[in-house]
């Protein structure tokens, strides 16, 4: 039983003996253990906080897997940050758990583009550790009958996000092994049921720092779903025919203005072309072709002249084509998605051998 500095038992919802073996328990600063006194422990400042919430929102403070330690929480958006959209989820968080660490993956995804949302997953979920939330919020169709959905990758990290297709990369290469449709009745910000353009705060970031925190456990987000239903955006493999390997422009390493395709370094490996020997490369659209060259395939920028273009593996161990201190994208206006195709060959060699 838990004792107040008074001497009295405290009887607030939630408070568990587990952590408090003994009558008299004290903080790391010797004073008497008390859910009332901010030097308190953190399951005891946890369990104030949620007593103070409506019952709909509290759940169980100590229920099963809140005697975890705390996962960071991980937000991803196309809400950019010159309003005051973020910092309210940032709000949010806070009013969760103040304890809670916060950390921004991008603001900066395309308004309403799905497909960038859930290419920036794949390229920085796996780096993050297990247990970790991420919360994404690109939602076109927010307040429509879409899902609201966490789903829990073969890595143990929990992705927070409406069922629109953001999951369509981590599902194919990375792998989803269970999920939740959101439980509103419960996991939803309180005096919020009336808004219905910004679940990003009141759902997403709300469910998203209550599973992070401990307040709730895994099958407190809600009812398990099948991950095989889980909306994906229509993608194209890359391929290999002959002596070309073909695929897509996924998306443009933002600031440098490299193109990132979906071609897997392994798959290129079929062509047998080592580092600093030449390739082709064809770069198209449904109209036209905007881009036929030849160019070094490279292990890094510094293996070219500055203003030179090369073909290299990225970080996602993928094809990207570049220009050494410039933007390809924007010297040959070229765009992503899987309408803009990349084909890749080996120069020939009565030119360049």
């Amino acid at each position: 039983m838990l004792f107040a500095s008074s001497g009295k038992p405290l009887e607030k919802p939630g408070l568990s003996p587990e952590f408090h073996s003994k009558e008299g328990a004290e903080n790391i600063d010797g004073t008497p253990c008390d859910a009332y006194n901010k030097s308190c422990c953190f399951y005891c400042r946890l369990t104030a906080r949620q007593a103070a919430l409506p019952p709909a929102a509290r759940g169980d403070p100590i229920g099963k897997g809140a005697n975890q330690p705390m996962k960071p929480l991980i937000l991803q958006s196309d809400f950019g940050l010159a309003d005051g959209a973020v910092s309210a989820m940032y709000g949010v968080a806070e009013g969760v758990c103040d304890s809670l660490r916060v950390y921004d993956l991008t603001h900066d995804i395309p308004q309403y583009d799905i497909w960038e949302a859930s290419y920036r997953l794949i390229q920085t979920v796996q780096y993050w550790p297990e247990g970790s939330v991420f919360v994404s919020v690109v939602d076109p169709g927010v307040g429509s009958a879409r899902r609201s959905i966490v789903a829990k990758t073969s890595g143990g990290h929990y992705i927070v996000t409406p069922d629109n297709g953001t999951l369509t990369h981590i599902k194919r290469m990375s792998g989803i092994v269970e999920a939740r449709v959101i439980d509103e009745t419960v996991n939803r910000l309180p005096n919020s049921g009336e808004s219905y353009t910004f679940h990003g705060r009141d759902i997403y970031a709300f469910t998203g720092a209550r599973l992070a925190s401990g307040v709730i456990s895994w099958e407190q987000v809600g009812p398990a779903i099948d991950p095989a239903s889980i909306v994906e955006l229509p993608v194209v493999d890359a391929v290999l025919s002959g002596d070309v390997v073909s695929g897509t422009i996924d998306v443009l390493d933002v600031r440098f203005g490299s193109l990132w395709t979906n071609i897997p370094r392994t798959l290129f490996a079929s062509l047998n072309i080592g580092h600093g020997q030449r390739v082709e490369i064809t770069i198209s659209n449904d109209t036209r072709v905007l881009y036929k060259n030849i160019m070094v395939y490279a292990k890094s920028f510094a293996d070219v002249y500055v203003g030179e273009p090369l073909l290299y593996v990225n970080s996602l161990d993928n094809l990207a084509v570049a220009i050494n201190q410039g933007s390809f994208a924007r010297a040959y206006n070229i765009g992503t998605g899987t309408s803009w195709r990349i084909s890749v060959r080996k120069a020939p060699s009565m030119i360049y051998e």
